[in-house]
């Protein structure tokens, strides 16, 4: 099944909606949307009008959608086919789109990489920004993440702008990094410490794969950084220190506040990003604080990236992220 397909292609920067009301948060990304009830089923304008505003914030915010989890699946089938919860880890029991994240575990990785001693590759966490599961060779196009359990304080998340970090970049180094590839694999943290057999039957990994490092957006036609500080080793070509000169050097561009947008969470808020185009981090701040935080993903499925030369994604070791049959 073509992803592609079920995505109508939209570039409408300056579109002016009747069916909700947008309020961008910066100028540069994020924007909540209100005058609208995902209990309820969409008609196909309001669902329009709401993925013309994620084309253009790339990140949105809803306020007090006491959804449930059916709900939830069934606005997350407005932007196309849904995957299992994760490639590694499996979802509820009882709905295996849902990926069910509680704040205990985020605590746990920063410790870890907090304590680890010196290595010849330390782990480089850049305080847990990440595109979600490029890992494989086809990363979901849209995440959807709903509060369940939210705190009076604390827990927020930060995402940031691919798209403004590559054109940020000055046009030599725009240039460099149009025709390199980079490898992404598996951490510890995606594999939980161990991978233990699925009761779905898929594989478990280890996956890696290898993606442009400047990858085209299917729907928009922009170029943006598509580089993962949990996931991608090395660019393929160049020599060890020289990759990691220019990793560090694009993690800076990546992780810049101006880029950023920060979401303080509300208890049933919903947020939908553009995974093709954003980065995210959080809980920021885990480490610090023992108040409960649960929240439920789903992920949409999503197409092969392919960068400005024409490569696109392969897959080095593991399967594709393929939707449930």
């Amino acid at each position: 099944m073509s992803v592609t397909a079920l995505r109508p292609v939209s570039n409408d920067r300056d579109f002016t909606p009747t069916r909700i009301i947008v309020e961008p948060v910066t100028p540069l990304i994020g924007a909540e949307i209100s005058g609208v009830d995902l209990r309820q089923p969409l008609d196909a304008e309001t669902i329009a009008e709401i993925r013309q505003a994620i084309n253009k914030w790339r990140v949105v915010f809803f306020r007090d959608q006491d959804i449930t989890n059916d709900q939830l699946k069934a606005f997350g089938r407005t932007f196309g086919p849904l995957t299992p919860a994760h490639p590694i880890s499996e979802g509820l029991d009882d709905h295996p789109e849902i990926w069910e994240r509680k704040v205990d575990e985020y605590r746990v990785r920063r410790t870890e990489n907090d304590t680890r001693p010196p290595s010849a590759r330390p782990p480089r966490d850049y305080k847990g920004w990440h595109i979600d599961i490029t890992f494989v060779a086809n990363p979901n196009s849209y995440s959807l993440l709903h509060g369940t359990e939210i705190p009076a304080y604390g827990g927020d998340t930060l995402f940031a702008n691919l798209i403004a970090a590559y054109e940020g970049l000055s046009p030599k180094i725009q240039r460099l990094i149009d025709e390199l590839q980079a490898v992404h694999q598996t951490s510890a943290y995606d594999a939980g410490g161990q991978r233990k057999p699925r009761k779905d039957g898929r594989s478990t990994g280890p996956f890696v794969s290898l993606h442009p490092l400047v990858r085209v957006h299917p729907e928009t036609g922009e170029k943006l950084l598509f580089l993962n500080p949990g996931t991608t080793t090395h660019i393929v070509g160049l020599k060890e220190r020289e990759s990691q000169a220019l990793l560090d050097l694009l993690y800076g561009e990546l992780t810049r506040p101006e880029y950023a947008v920060r979401f303080r969470w509300s208890p049933k808020a919903l947020v939908v990003w553009d995974n093709q185009a954003v980065a995210h981090a959080g809980p920021i701040d885990y480490a610090h604080f023992n108040l409960g935080r649960t929240v439920r993903r789903i992920t949409v499925a999503g197409d092969l990236p392919v960068g400005p030369d024409g490569f696109k994604s392969q897959a080095l070791e593991g399967p594709l992220f393929n939707v449930l049959g």
